[in-house]
């Protein structure tokens, strides 16, 4: 059909919308159905993603050619962003083709007044040019708009971090990060890996985060036989500072709290050689058997994976049961934007509230089960101080015998010395200090 691709990224964006899916998922889903040829792969990638970045940028666009403000149907909603997108943002895309697949799909999915509805508004905007964003008086609005950042969050994150901080951080957010992967240390080794990757027409380098990372600028570590014969896994470079952090050994028994999809208790069995008693827990069934299938892929024996909620695991073990536990928390994900951008639009100040009285049980439950002399990394994907330096805060209060062990800053990089995020609780990185995702880390010690 000749509006398929167009109609499949309108699927898309509506799905993320209406049933509040996460794009990334939605679109390998998509990509895996569709059988598209590559190049529709990168543009429906592309439009999908780009739209929603840019959602609130568009929508201000759009808002003086809608004369009529009554309330529009999502999916018209959505047919009016992509195609604003394309006009906008994609060069090589003429506007009239853009303007014609439109207003056919307007056809077939509508009726012929929606077609007109959306003619109208495109061609006026073709013909009368965008408002322009620099005319917005309010500074803090004009970062919300230009970097299409919900107001309540630009003012949050100002009150948090400052004005500069904020915005270097909402404009981040819309660019593309360099993949980054970890290699298997017992299958083979970082060198060899770059020397296969480079020979395949790839450009990598070594990640600073770990002495397994690699950085991919550019080449689809898909169209290797990497992943699936187990040599490397996907995992962001700021995730590998949590296994890289616990001053691992062979034999020590560990506890990875909130594990699934398995990336860094992964990488925990690999610091320790597969030779110890891993013991990582999922609140979700389903969510387990992701564990082991990664366990499984990467040749990895030294994991067990159960179902169970880590509020609750001190009464599935006897106190200071553990040489090292890991609370990757769940957390409202605002420093993953870059790869899932609807979370900007969808969480509010209530989640971030919920979930870090959530955060707090966890961390109140899993210490007790913690050796004297033990350590225990906290971490979250986020970059909102109420969920990372408030909770250790909290948690510290309430508890005697723990206390922050920043020591582990001296085993990192000197780049990851040096970054602008520490603080008495931790290390915060932004996304815009390494191109990485926004990421919360600390060490804690057990001091009897």
């Amino acid at each position: 059909m000749k509006y398929q691709l167009r109609q499949t990224m309108l699927d898309v964006l509506i799905r993320i919308e209406k049933d509040k899916g996460y794009s990334n998922l939605l679109l390998n889903q998509e990509l895996k159905q569709k059988g598209l040829i590559e190049k529709d792969k990168r543009l429906l990638t592309e439009v999908v993603y780009g739209t929603i970045q840019n959602q609130i940028t568009i929508d201000y666009y759009l808002a003086p050619f809608i004369k009529n403000k009554k309330k529009i149907d999502v999916w018209v909603k959505q047919l009016l962003r992509m195609s604003v997108y394309q006009m906008v943002y994609l060069e090589k895309i003429p506007d009239h083709a853009v303007l014609h697949e439109s207003v056919e799909i307007a056809k077939i999915r509508g009726h012929k007044g929606i077609a007109s509805f959306v003619n109208g508004i495109l061609r006026s905007m073709q013909r009368d040019g965008l408002p322009d964003l620099s005319l917005i008086k309010d500074p803090v609005e004009r970062i919300s708009v230009e970097t299409s950042h919900p107001l309540w969050l630009v003012e949050r994150w100002i009150e948090m971090y400052g004005k500069e901080r904020t915005e270097a951080m909402c404009h981040e957010n819309l660019k593309h990060f360099p993949m980054s992967i970890r290699i298997q240390p017992m299958k083979t080794n970082r060198e060899t890996v770059i020397e296969q990757l480079e020979r395949e027409g790839f450009m990598v380098s070594a990640s600073q985060f770990s002495p397994q990372g690699i950085l991919i600028e550019k080449g689809n570590i898909f169209k290797t036989n990497l992943l699936q014969e187990g040599f490397v896994t996907i995992q962001d470079q700021s995730s590998m500072l949590a296994a890289e952090s616990l001053k691992l050994e062979p034999g020590m028994k560990v506890l990875d709290t909130c594990s699934a999809p398995g990336g860094k208790v992964t990488h925990i069995a690999e610091k320790m050689t597969d030779q110890g008693d891993i013991h990582a827990y999922d609140l979700h069934q389903k969510k387990v058997k992701l564990i082991e299938e990664k366990a499984a892929v990467l040749n990895l024996h030294s994991i067990s994976a159960h179902q169970g909620d880590a509020r609750k695991l001190n009464e599935k073990y006897e106190e200071a049961s553990f040489d090292r536990i890991l609370i990757d928390a769940p957390c409202s994900g605002l420093g993953v934007i870059n790869g899932k951008p609807e979370i900007k639009y969808e969480k509010q100040v209530q989640d971030i509230e919920r979930l870090a009285a959530i955060q707090l049980d966890i961390v109140q439950a899993a210490a007790k089960l913690l050796k004297p002399d033990g350590l225990l990394i906290y971490s979250t994907c986020t970059v909102d101080k109420e969920e990372n330096n408030q909770v250790i805060q909290k948690f510290l209060e309430k508890n005697d015998g723990f206390s922050v062990d920043l020591s582990f800053r001296e085993d990192l990089s000197e780049q990851l010395k040096q970054a602008p995020g520490w603080s008495s609780e931790g290390l915060q990185l932004f996304p815009q200090d390494f191109q990485t995702d926004g990421f919360f880390l600390t060490r804690i010690k057990r001091n009897r």
